[in-house]
């Protein structure tokens, strides 16, 4: 990829430019090869614009004449030399000085962060004055050995001047991106900066306000003198014309990639972020109001992934299902009535254990045991209503609608107590399984309230989980729930016996696990 063109991967936007976290003896080394570089080049081209413009293009006399021998022998190469050092080596180790703080590490001052966004300007300024001594130096030398070329050379001289100043300035704010990025991280702008217009600007002066002044001059040259050709003219004219396509495609190449280099790097973020992404940000490296849609990107990301951290702990405190049924309606007090599989699952002996065991031993052991409940639920859709101690509350068809509610309560029962068994043996647990018609909705005030399911087969539930501790498989479920399940789950079941919940007059009957591991246990009171 060319190193003018943005590259979106490049957290600088470009490569040439180097990595955000790129070691500032490094870095410096890079700015400086590339102000170097780039400051060549472009006297380099104004260099050859002048030669074009005065040797083919303007018309005048010819500079190629043995009374232009002097200025043209000694005077120009001592001058482009030194000229070259000055502009070069002494503003580039001027710039390095300004930006001093970046090598030492310690955070700008105001002043260094406004003089660090200003330093591309003062690099071109230097080439402004260096410039500038050429067209009153040598127009005045040559003019004084042939007045006819003052204004040929006056206009060369001005038209080059003025391209390598634009070229300098923007590959100058190029070549300085890192330093305005570290600048512009303590989230201010100090001072006046280049807007988006002002390069549109130089770009326009430089592509096409100096060819077409050009093709200007030649046709008032054309028009005030009498000898001139017409082969010279067109000449001039083809000349100016390549320029301006040239040059204008150049400086347009340019501004486009000063453009369009943070709206790729932010583009490319967005893509991360539509990838769920949310740590994504980019480096803010453009002074001008393209700069402000970095800051404001990032600004955007730092509020979606607050609001992203918020729905996490809220689906964490109240349950995916819930949080994600919250967010998509507005939450209103009251409910409906749904039919829904509940179960209930309470730890045996949590009072011996709590006797036995460090507290933090305890409730270690605990989140291991529902971390088990919790996963199995979620497998099945459903979700966990509340913890309550040492046991929890799983509900089955609501907020969620699920196609078998019973079969998934069943279904998640004996993964769970396959899995206790064989992930936390240390501790045994008993699981009341109901099926029936239960208000789902929220309850408490609009201040305060939570997301609950109430009736009948809470607390079926609650009472089969006592029953289940004398059952085999320690699974207890009402046949109610058997029945209301779908033929895949339900003949995995078998009826094994009829109690008397307390509470209820008629018997419940309680199926277990066909192929229940456990053994079983003593019968216990058939009223409970």
């Amino acid at each position: 990829m060319s190193p003018v063109l943005p590259s979106p991967r490049s957290p600088l936007g470009s490569w040439l430019l180097g990595r955000e976290n790129e070691g500032r003896t490094a870095r410096r080394i890079r700015v400086q090869l590339l102000l170097t570089t780039f400051l060549v080049g472009a006297n380099i081209i104004g260099i050859a614009i002048v030669v074009v413009l005065i040797v083919w293009v303007v018309p005048g006399p010819s500079v190629i004449q043995t009374k232009f021998l002097v200025p043209n022998i000694v005077g120009v190469p001592v001058y482009v030399g030194a000229a070259l050092f000055l502009g070069i080596v002494w503003g580039t180790r001027r710039a390095l000085k300004d930006l001093r703080w970046a090598q030492s590490g310690e955070p700008p001052t105001p002043r260094q962060r406004r003089i660090a966004l200003a330093t591309p300007w003062r690099l071109t300024f230097i080439q402004l004055a260096l410039w500038s001594i050429a067209l009153v130096l040598f127009t005045a030398w040559y003019g004084a050995i042939e007045p006819e070329i003052i204004a040929k050379m006056a206009f060369t001289l001005a038209s080059a001047g003025m391209v390598v100043c634009a070229i300098a300035y923007l590959l100058s704010e190029f070549a300085l991106r890192p330093a305005a990025a570290e600048v512009l991280s303590y989230g201010d702008h100090p001072g006046r900066r280049a807007g988006a217009v002002s390069r549109s600007m130089v770009t326009w002066m430089v592509g096409t306000g100096v060819p077409v002044s050009g093709l200007m001059v030649i046709a008032i040259a054309a028009i005030v003198r009498d000898d001139v050709k017409i082969a010279p003219l067109i000449i001039s004219i083809l000349s100016l014309g390549a320029i301006v396509l040239l040059f204008g495609g150049f400086m347009e190449l340019l501004n486009t990639s000063r453009t369009i280099a943070p709206v790729r790097v932010v583009r490319h973020a967005m893509r991360k972020i539509e990838k769920g992404d949310f740590d994504a940000r980019v480096v803010v490296f453009d002074g001008s109001e393209l700069g402000d849609l970095q800051v404001g990107f990032n600004r955007m990301a730092e509020g979606l992934r607050e609001r992203e951290r918020i729905r996490d702990l809220f689906g964490r405190h109240v349950g995916r299902a819930v949080a994600a049924n919250a967010l998509d309606h507005d939450a209103e007090l009251g409910g409906e009535e749904r039919s829904v599989a509940v179960f209930f699952v309470d730890l045996i002996g949590s009072t011996r254990l709590a006797t036995q065991l460090p507290p933090t031993e305890v409730v270690a052991l605990l989140n291991r045991f529902f971390a088990v409940v919790v996963e199995e639920v979620d497998r099945n859709g459903g979700f966990i209503n509340k913890f309550e101690g040492d046991a929890a509350l799983a509900i089955f068809g609501a907020p969620i609608e699920v196609d078998d509610p019973a079969g998934a309560a069943l279904r998640a029962t004996r993964t769970i107590m396959k899995r206790l068994e064989r992930e936390v043996p240390d501790c045994e647990a008993g699981i009341g399984v109901a099926y029936g018609i239960a208000v789902a909705g929220n309850v408490g005030a609009h201040e305060r309230f939570e997301y609950t399911v109430i009736g009948d087969p809470v607390n079926e539930a609650a009472r089969l989980s006592d029953v289940a501790k004398t059952v085999p498989g320690r699974i207890a479920a009402s046949g109610a729930c058997l029945e209301a399940a779908g033929a895949r789950e339900s003949r995995k079941w078998r009826p094994e016996r009829e109690v008397q919940l307390r509470g209820r007059e008629a018997m419940t009957v309680v199926a277990v696990p066909r192929k229940a591991d456990a053994q079983p246990v003593e019968s216990a009171s058939e009223s409970v």
